[in-house]
């Protein structure tokens, strides 16, 4: 099996997954909170594709998918390649609020289709290049995709998971 073969693998794994957290869930399901605080199942599937489209973006020298096309005016927000999630409050959480599943699922399948192919040109020897020198060991492509991936994953798991305790 090729690396390229295998990352695609894992990463094939993301959409469909994020999909079935979403799927069929009408505005008050994606937007409900578990928890006052908590993340809503739309915010986690918004936020595992801006992860992807922010990082695989950077390590491939391309332009987000989220700053083309009307992605972000789809759920009323801007279109900041910047605003990922990470260290959203409560409040920022509370305004990405999809009104059903395809606000969020064009960008999600815009940026799996693009990772695949970028995943599609990888070689082994490409995984030791460093893309982050602001860590001691630097970090490599292969771990940053890794990390990505689990990342990803794990968002993806918690959608289902909060969908699970809402009853859907």
């Amino acid at each position: 099996m090729e690396i390229s073969d295998l990352l695609r693998e894992l990463y094939g794994r993301i959409a469909p997954l994020a999909k079935g957290a979403i799927d069929g869930l009408d505005a008050d399901a994606l937007n409900a909170r578990p928890a006052p605080t908590a993340n809503h199942i739309g915010w986690l599937v918004w936020h595992l594709t801006r992860v992807l489209d922010h990082q695989v973006g950077e390590v491939s020298g391309n332009s987000q998918v989220w700053t083309g096309g009307d992605h972000a005016g789809r759920l009323g927000l801007s279109a900041d390649p910047d605003d990922i999630g990470y260290g959203h409050t409560t409040e920022q959480v509370a305004a990405v609020r999809p009104q059903s599943a395809s606000d969020l699922l064009p960008y999600l399948e815009a940026v799996d289709a693009r990772t695949a192919e970028y995943l599609g040109t990888l070689s082994a020897a490409d995984l030791d290049r460093v893309v982050d020198t602001s860590y001691d060991p630097p970090v490599t492509l292969g771990v940053r995709l890794v990390s990505v991936a689990d990342d990803c994953l794990q968002h993806a798991g918690q959608a289902a998971y909060v969908r699970g305790l809402l009853g859907h």
